[in-house]
């Protein structure tokens, strides 16, 4: 069972930066392709972007151009360095096996708050 650890959330500013990382247990990380999620209040969960194995990435229209997802799969390790951030990134932010596999446990998530 793979289990997941994110961090690296935080308030910060409109127009600031934040690097999330995500830790995952297990040895079948570096085989899986890997997501960031956000779900903000009163809001379903939702995709945001996906890197594969190989490290080719996808993005939803919402963040493209300003978040940066990759991987270490040496270490379990997922990140994604967010950028001119904005009110409407506000949400708390998790990591899982990309939307069309079968999803392991999700972890607690890390909030994110942009506000001045």
């Amino acid at each position: 069972q793979v289990q997941f650890v994110e961090s690296g959330g935080g308030l910060v500013q409109p127009g600031g930066s934040l690097r999330l990382s995500c830790v995952a247990s297990g040895s079948s990380f570096s085989t899986n392709g890997m997501a960031w999620y956000r779900q903000a209040p009163g809001n379903q969960r939702e995709w945001i972007a996906t890197v594969t194995p190989g490290g080719s990435t996808i993005y939803a229209d919402s963040v493209k151009g300003r978040f940066t997802i990759s991987r270490d799969n040496a270490k379990n390790m997922l990140y994604l360095q967010m950028s001119s951030l904005k009110s409407e990134d506000t949400a708390v932010y998790y990591c899982n096996r990309i939307p069309s596999t079968r999803w392991f446990p999700w972890g607690q998530g890390t909030q994110v708050t942009v506000s001045s």
